[in-house]
Order: structure tokens, then C-alpha cells, then sequence
């Protein structure tokens, strides 16, 4: 990575899409100070991380992995999202019914006597997120959070970020999925070979063809449909939902009797 220029507000989601190797992770990993930068500073709520106080980047921003499994370490779920909590010294009863308050905001009690390693991807998914939602950082970031899902549990994961995002939490993440960027993110950043090389609205991104172009990617295909059927010039959908509505005002546009020049109407 380098020269990389990356900013997470709050009261919004960022996701960051690009090809393989484009630096995503990398670039998630140094949020919470998982990696440290050589060159350059990491400033997390106004602090200044350093070797020194990598604590404070991790209470403030948590991280989902990719692979939840290097993230569950505890013999049951509710051990688990007990463990950050614990760690920080909070008495064993106070831990508990914190973990519990943060499975149930996931949808995800019923999971709390089960072995981690036992669950799904997407229950693993959504004890990992559970895990670090129960530190109350200001900020959630998740690598690939739908990668290697079904259907079914991807839009399970999909709905628990965006509700935590209405619970006034920002959220970073990275995605291979196009479609699921459009549908949650209200900020696109592009990567490639290691920097940030544009960024925008969803709309703004996914209809620049220069941008996509340079990060080898091509746009959802609610875009491709309306532009190959020469639809919304200036709506511009980039979501199925977008799309479905333009294409429902278009039919009843064709369909509306026009008055006739003696101003009676002909079907």
C-alpha cells in the first residue's frame, strides 16, 4: 500500500471493492492497528495510534474476519463474545448479560450455548460480529463479510449490517459483490495495486467507466440492463429495486391513454 488517503465518518457505510491483491484487507487491517503503518499515521477518534496504544484503535473499531474462524477462540458462543470484554476486566456477571444484549441485537441468542466451530458460516458470521459489537466501538469493519455464504445466509448478514448501522455504528467493509456494495453502501471507494484511485455514491461509481475500467471491474448488473436497454439516462439505477422501479414507471408510461387534439382521450 501507499499514499493512501482514507477517511470513516460517522452515520455511514464505506465499502471497498477492487480485484484481487488491490489491498482491501490490508488497507481494513490497519484501521484497528493490526497493522501498524511504516509511513504515514493511523488517527482514530482524534488519537494518534502507535505501538503504544493499539488498545484504544481496537475498543473503537472492531474487526470482523473474513475467516470467522480465527476469530472464535472460546468453547461456547456466549464465551466468546464474553472474551474482548473480559479482557478488559469486566466482571464475569456485567460480561455476560453485555454478551447476551449484543447476540440479541445480531438476532443471534438462541446461538449462545452452542460450540462455535459447529455453527454455519453465516452463524459464525454473525457470533463474530456479535463478539465485537459487545466492546461498543464507534466503527465495524468486515473483510468479505459474505464470502463463501449461500443466498439465504447472506441476506441474513446483510440485514444485521445495516440494522447496526441504523443503531448509529459506521461500518467499513470489503467486497468481491458488486451488487450487495450497491444495495448497502452510501460510499463507494475503488482500490487498485495498493491505493485508493476514486470514490463516490454508488451511482457516482458504478456509472464512471473510466474508474471501473482501471480497477478491472464491471458494474452491477442493474446498471448494464439499463444501459442495454437504453433506460434512465439520468435515474441511473444501480440497485434490482432501482431498476424494477424504472421499469415499472416506463411501462405505465406506455401504457397511459394520450388526449387526442379534440381533447377527448383514445385507448
Amino acid at each position: 500500500m501507499h499514499e493512501v488517503d482514507f477517511s470513516v465518518y460517522s452515520d455511514e457505510i464505506v465499502a471497498l471493492i477492487g480485484g484481487n491483491g488491490a489491498g482491501k484487507s490490508t488497507l481494513l487491517e490497519h484501521l484497528n492497528a493490526t497493522l501498524i503503518p511504516d509511513d504515514g499515521e493511523l488517527v482514530v477518534d482524534g488519537t494518534s495510534i502507535t505501538e503504544d496504544n493499539k488498545p484504544h484503535a481496537r475498543k473503537e473499531v472492531g474487526f470482523v474476519f473474513q475467516d470467522a474462524d480465527t476469530q472464535l477462540v472460546a468453547p461456547t458462543v456466549l464465551d466468546d463474545v464474553m472474551f474482548g470484554l473480559q479482557n478488559y476486566g469486566v466482571p464475569g456477571d456485567e460480561a455476560r448479560e453485555r454478551a447476551r444484549e449484543a447476540l440479541a441485537t445480531v438476532d443471534a441468542s438462541h446461538l449462545e450455548d452452542r460450540i462455535p466451530h459447529y455453527l454455519s458460516g453465516g452463524e459464525k458470521r454473525l457470533a463474530g460480529l456479535a463478539g465485537v459489537l459487545v466492546l461498543e466501538p464507534s466503527v465495524v469493519v468486515l473483510d468479505e463479510p459474505l464470502a463463501g455464504l449461500d443466498p439465504d445466509r447472506s441476506q441474513l448478514v446483510a440485514e444485521r449490517i445495516e440494522q447496526i448501522h441504523e443503531d448509529g455504528i459506521s461500518v467499513v467493509l470489503s467486497t468481491h459483490d458488486l451488487e450487495f456494495a450497491a444495495e448497502v453502501a452510501d460510499r463507494v471507494c475503488v482500490m487498485a495495486e495498493g491505493n485508493i484511485i476514486g470514490g463516490g455514491t454508488p451511482r457516482e461509481v458504478f456509472y464512471d467507466d473510466a474508474l471501473l475500467a482501471d480497477a478491472n471491474l464491471h458494474p452491477p448488473s442493474a446498471v448494464r440492463v439499463a444501459r442495454d436497454a437504453e433506460l434512465g439516462a439520468t435515474a441511473q439505477p444501480v440497485t434490482e429495486s432501482d431498476l424494477v422501479s424504472l421499469l415499472t414507471e416506463a411501462g405505465n408510461s406506455s401504457t397511459t391513454p394520450t388526449p387526442s387534439a379534440d381533447g377527448h382521450r383514445h385507448d
